[in-house]
Formats: structure tokens, C-alpha cells, sequence
């Protein structure tokens, strides 16, 4: 922290995601832990309901116009939609600042994350999606750079500038979470990176397969169009499955490399902001220590699992895999939990604050994502087979 900053980046500064876990909010007197199990009732009630909808929603629509709507529709927009509502809920009755400390979308995303490396069998990855990590590579690298340009063009903050790029060229959320904490980026950052990413990736889940079926693709182009766009995965997961079964295999597999190399895009960023935006003139070179402290240790976490999970389904076989449905049912759940938070965290005024320069950054981001994810696609899937 700089010596000359005033009050308000001062404020700001000390609420940076890694860097100082005093919450944002202001502390008031009370019965501090009432008020956080209160609201941690309210985030898992919003959570049930989440689940209920998720799973008795296309019963409800089963046989009717809105069948296939029902259908696709999952868990993170009703988990979205209701914690949202939850915001408006608690903000009139007037408690929603005493039980924000239970919004804990940092610990429930991040080990929704871990538990997701389960869910990757790091084997099949690497012998039969040869083309989903060349396409992750070329795709990251190219939206990561353009966004990054068009967020320094447009003036915005660094940090800003690595939420963005991070979130819209690799996983959303995920990787706006990781960013966050190699460039200790503040809270009110990430959670307007993560209401853009939201806002974009729900008609996405739409929008996508029909455009594929427009266009005519194949179903291994389709899928790994749509996994190298869609910035969350239980987004790609429900459009995959709009686009049919092909379509959502690939597209699995093409999101699923992008996350992998999401620790890749961590540790640069923790390079260039420790040894270049941060530095103070004259100021000693960082040492590995520096960027050890702030490289996020949940990516760790995230490529162990994958390595566990693949060796004891090599080592159970069959039998491994119930196991393994048991973790990746608790990591939905940890997810709707994370959804839910951020729907709760969500401020308007941020987003006022903020302007329509992030958002201009994320429109043409996006776009420029399109175009080069179905370039790439079409060479790297025009022959693929499964």
C-alpha cells in the first residue's frame, strides 16, 4: 500500500480479496455469530430451493410447450435468480449488511473448484483431446490478449483488466476467483465481474446451439464452439446438451482443458503484477517467496484432486466411480451455495459505479470469442471422431 493514497483507496485497498480478509462491510455491535447463522439459514434455504427447482421443474413442464426449456435450464440460474431475490428480501426487512459475513462465495466456489479436479480424468485428456488443448491454448491467449488491450484502450484499472480478460477467456467465475487473488483485486471487483459473467452466460445456454443448428456445424465443431465460449461450466453443460450428446461430450472436454489451464494464466498474473504493476521504484526484486504468498492455493488443490481422482478410478475401476458421484454431488452443492452468495452479494450500485466501459470491454470480448472459437473449431473438429 502506497503512503500517499487517499482515504478512499485507502478503504479500497484494505479490502483487497487476498491481501486482507476483513470483510467489506462495516462491523456493527450485536450478537456477531446470530446474526452469521442467521445468515447462513438463509443461504441454505435459498440453496434447497435451488435443488428442489433444479430437479421437479421439468416435471412440472413435462408434456407442454415449455418442456425443453424446463429441461435445460440448471442449477446456477435458479440459485442466481433466488439469491437475488434473497438480496431484495433481506435488504428491505433491513438485516442484509448484519448477516453478509455468512456470503462466503470465496470459500464455497473455490471448494466447489477443488472438488470439480475429481470430476477430470487427466489420462483421457491428454490421449484423446489433442485438439481441445491446442484450441484452449490458441483461444485463451488470443481473447486473453484482445481483452486485456481493450480494457488498457478504454482505462481501465489493471486489476480490472485481469478479472476480465481471466473470466472471458477461460472459466468465468473460476478464473475471475483465481485472478482475483494473484492480483489481490478488490471485492466490489469480483463481484461485478462475476454479475457480468452471469448476465452474459444465461442466454448463451440458448442462444448457441441454435445458432450452431443455423449454421450448420457438425456436432464435435458445435461442442467445442460452445465449450471454448461459454464462460461457466454448468452453462456449457446445458447448452452441450441442447446441442445433443456429441456436442455436450466435446464440449465438456474443451471447458474442462480451458480450467486445467487456468493455474497456467494464475501464476503469470501473479508474475507481472509483483514484478512490474506493484513494484515501487527502487524497491527490492520479489523472490519466489512473493509470488508462492500470493499464487492462489486452491489451484493446487484443484490439480491434486484430478490426479487422485484419475488414480483411483484406474485403481477401482468400475466400482470407483460411485465414489467419485458422491464428490461431484457435494461439489454441485458447494456451487449452488457460491451462486446463491452472489446473488445475495449483488449491489446495483457497483455496477453504477463501475460504468459502461467494463461492460463495452465484456460485449466486444465476447464477440471477438465467437468469432475465434468457431475459426478454431472448424479446423481443429472438422474431422474429429470419437
Amino acid at each position: 500500500m502506497t503512503t500517499d493514497a487517499t482515504p478512499k483507496e485507502t478503504r479500497t485497498e484494505a479490502s483487497a480479496v487476498t491481501a486482507d480478509p476483513t470483510p467489506s462491510t462495516p462491523v456493527r455491535p450485536g450478537p456477531a455469530w446470530g446474526w452469521i447463522v442467521l445468515g447462513l439459514l438463509v443461504v441454505l434455504v435459498l440453496a434447497g430451493s435451488t435443488r428442489y427447482l433444479e430437479q421437479n421443474v421439468p416435471a412440472f413442464f413435462a408434456d407442454t410447450d415449455l418442456a425443453e426449456i424446463a429441461d435445460a435450464i440448471e442449477y446456477p440460474v435458479y440459485a442466481i435468480l433466488l439469491g437475488l431475490l434473497g438480496n431484495v428480501l433481506v435488504t428491505l426487512l433491513g438485516v442484509r449488511e448484519r448477516i453478509a459475513a455468512a456470503f462466503r462465495t470465496e470459500f464455497f466456489i473455490k471448494t466447489g473448484l477443488v472438488l470439480l479436479g475429481a470430476s477430470i480424468n487427466l489420462s483421457v485428456i491428454a490421449s484423446a483431446a489433442g485438439p481441445a488443448i491446442a484450441q484452449a491454448i490458441l483461444l485463451i491467449s488470443g481473447v486473453f490478449l484482445f481483452t486485456w488491450w481493450l480494457a488498457g484502450r478504454l482505462g481501465l484499472d489493471e486489476k480490472l483488466r485481469a478479472l476480465l480478460a481471466a473470466a472471458v477467456s477461460i472459466c468465468g467465475v473460476s478464473a475471475a476467483i483465481a485472478a482475483a487473488g494473484a492480483v489481490r483485486a478488490r471485492r466490489e471487483q469480483l463481484a461485478y465481474t462475476a454479475s457480468l459473467v452471469i448476465l452474459f452466460a444465461l442466454p448463451s445456454i440458448f442462444v448457441l446451439p441454435w445458432l450452431a443448428d443455423v449454421f450448420g456445424l457438425s456436432d464435435a465443431v458445435a461442442g467445442a464452439w460452445i465449450g471454448g465460449n461459454i464462460d461457466t461450466t454448468a452453462a456449457v453443460t446445458a447448452a452441450g446438451a441442447l446441442a445433443g450428446e456429441e456436442a455436450l461430450q466435446i464440449a465438456s472436454i474443451v471447458k474442462v482443458t480451458q480450467n486445467a489451464l487456468m493455474g497456467v494464466v494464475a501464476v503469470a498474473l501473479t508474475a507481472y503484477f509483483t514484478l512490474r504493476v506493484e513494484r515501487q521504484p527502487g524497491a527490492t526484486r520479489p523472490g519466489l517467496g512473493e509470488l508462492w504468498r500470493r499464487f492462489p492455493k486452491f489451484v493446487l488443490g484443484f490439480v491434486a484432486a484430478s490426479v487422485i481422482a484419475t488414480w483411483y478410478l484406474d485403481v477401482a475401476g468400475a466400482d470407483g466411480k460411485e465414489v467419485i458421484g458422491v464428490v461431484n454431488d457435494l461439489r454441485v452443492w458447494f456451487l449452488i451455495l457460491a451462486f446463491v452468495s452472489i446473488g445475495l452479494e449483488f449491489r446495483v450500485a457497483s455496477l453504477r459505479e463501475a460504468g459502461w466501459r467494463p461492460i463495452a470491454v465484456f460485449a466486444s470480448a465476447t464477440v471477438f470469442n465467437l468469432v475465434l472459437a468457431l475459426a478454431l473449431a472448424s479446423l481443429l473438429f472438422r474431422n474429429f471422431t470419437g
